[in-house]
């Protein structure tokens, strides 16, 4: 008679011990989703589909269910409802952290697969969307290992999961302005008539889905009053904080330093600015309250162009705009932005206004001349995608519903089809004699200590505010290793420096009774 010995797995032992734990294995690999926000509409069909689900279970059939939608459409919160429908934890699988070796897999899927049926667990797995360049390696799990996998598994995809078992296909879409305003008063409720004043403003800036709107409440009623207002923080500044667009690898995100009283510009170019600001903060009232919206199923973004010489404070006009309406900037960086494979780029542009357009993020394209050129006679294969390229551009930014604005110091180099669909195109001239004397005297801060500067004839000098800054700043450092006040010796001699670098002649004519001491 043969003997053969019987080996139990820790894991089971500890279970037939009345001990109920998960397994350490892939216990870090199964995450708890938590409650959320449920979209009114889609109460209705998670108690039909558990009817439809328990019917299934009494003839021994086993269904996935396929939660078919866009990021941020509530996918993760309605399985959750569903398996608070069915007595069961939810729990969330992500694929990326699955090992890439095929047996290390196949043996996790096994453990997963035992704690499933141990704990009545069900899985929710996000599939990732089509493969792209910008976005990390795809998971390594095949979607038949997931249909072998033995638990009530729900399924979130952009797409329709193909799979040999019977898939119940739920499609999903993205909250509409109406169903953010109610899910934002549900998720505010008893925070105060300050919070709730600011629906209108949140839904018009920020297209956050039912989690995003659960996370942002729960996080202003939790979080520890500012130490400078001694309040918590404000809805606004925490959805603009952690709501913001992943970009790092082709953004640059600005973090605003200047406002309205540091840009010196012309009374019209200035009114501008200040009509562009309006635009953003007053959509819900002329969209929404006053109708206009109702004919525009496009359309709705604010473009602007700034064009003008380098240095005239194009960007600085941006950031006074982030630092108004309380917004993050990113710059787009062309470098990680142009690619030269067929298709790449259109796909990295896409990425960029899909995340900022979520966030509510302003996007800022510099040196837009190089991105936005004029489109070209079709003589090669080159030229035919180059122009596909600038079409599609003029489709997103007629689309994109958020603030876009390009700089250049080449308009005339600008496709004409762009500049008819720019909403504003505000020009940014050299400063005159008046506005550099005032830009002179904002250059140096209230705290900076100074002797007998003369501002008067500063402002004879034809050269641009950022030049101005230039100087400013370096006649500081020029004094303060000399441990002086800075003087006008200082200014001058950081003067010869800025000329030399933009190869400027320094001329007597200009200089005066200043050239002598120029010249030393």
């Amino acid at each position: 008679m043969a003997v053969r010995a019987l080996r139990l797995d820790d894991r089971m032992v500890d279970y037939l011990l009345g001990v109920n734990r998960f397994d350490e294995r892939v216990a870090n690999l199964l995450v708890p989703v938590p409650p959320a926000l449920l979209v009114p509409e889609q109460r209705g069909w998670i108690d039909r589909l558990w009817v439809s689900m328990e019917s299934d279970a009494r003839n021994g059939s086993r269904p996935v269910v396929n939660l078919i939608g866009p990021p941020r459409s509530g996918k993760e919160t309605a399985a959750r409802a569903l398996c608070d429908r069915a007595g069961l934890e939810l729990r969330s699988l992500d694929l990326k952290r699955l090992p890439a070796a095929e047996s290390e897999r196949q043996d996790l899927l096994r453990l997963i697969e035992r704690e499933a049926l141990l704990f009545q667990l069900a899985i929710y797995v996000e599939m990732p969307g089509p493969r792209n360049s910008s976005e990390p390696t795809a998971p390594f799990v095949t979607p038949e290992e997931l249909d072998f996998l033995q638990a009530f598994l729900i399924v979130g995809s952009a797409q329709r999961w193909r799979a040999n078992r019977q898939v119940l296909f739920v499609p999903m879409c993205k909250p509409d302005a109406a169903t953010q305003r109610l899910l934002w008063r549900e998720a505010l409720n008893g925070a105060g008539e300050a919070a709730s004043s600011q629906v209108d403003g949140l839904v018009q800036q920020f297209d956050l889905g039912p989690r995003e709107i659960a996370q942002a409440a729960a996080f202003s009623r939790v979080q520890a009053p500012s130490a400078t207002t001694g309040s918590p923080p404000d809805l606004w500044d925490v959805c603009r904080d952690h709501f913001s667009p992943d970009l790092e690898e082709l953004a640059e995100r600005i973090r605003p330093c200047y406002n309205w009283d540091d840009i010196v510009l012309p009374a019209d170019s200035h009114r501008q600015l200040r009509e562009i600001a309006a635009q953003v903060e007053f959509r819900s009232q002329v969209y929404e309250t006053w109708g206009f919206g109702e004919k525009l199923s496009r359309g709705r973004g604010i473009s602007a162009l700034f064009s003008g010489p380098s240095g005239t404070g194009k960007t600085m006009g941006a950031e006074v705009l982030a630092a108004h309406l309380r917004l993050s900037l990113y710059r787009i960086d062309l470098a990680g932005v142009v690619n030269k494979y067929i298709g790449e780029t259109e796909k990295n542009l896409r990425r960029v206004f899909d995340a900022a357009e979520e966030s509510g993020a302003i996007l800022f394209f510099d040196e837009a001349d190089a991105l936005f050129g004029k489109r070209v006679e079709v003589r090669d294969g080159h030229d035919r995608y180059a122009n596909i390229e600038i079409n599609y551009l003029l489709q997103r930014m007629e689309s994109y519903r958020g603030l876009a604005i390009l700089a250049t110091n080449k308009r005339s180099q600008m496709d004409e089809a762009f500049l008819r669909r720019l909403r504003f195109q505000v020009e940014f001239p050299l400063p005159d004699a008046g506005q550099r004397q005032c830009i002179w005297e904002k250059s140096f801060p209230a705290g900076a200590q100074t002797a007998g500067l003369d501002f008067c004839f500063l402002a004879r000098l034809e050269i641009s505010g950022a030049n101005i800054r230039n100087v400013a700043l370096n006649s500081a450092f020029l004094a303060a290793a000399e441990r002086s006040a800075i003087r006008m010796d200082h200014v001058l001699l950081a003067c010869r420096r800025e000329y030399a670098k933009i190869e400027k002649l320094v001329a007597e004519s200009e200089f005066g009774p200043y050239y002598v001491m120029m010249r030393q």
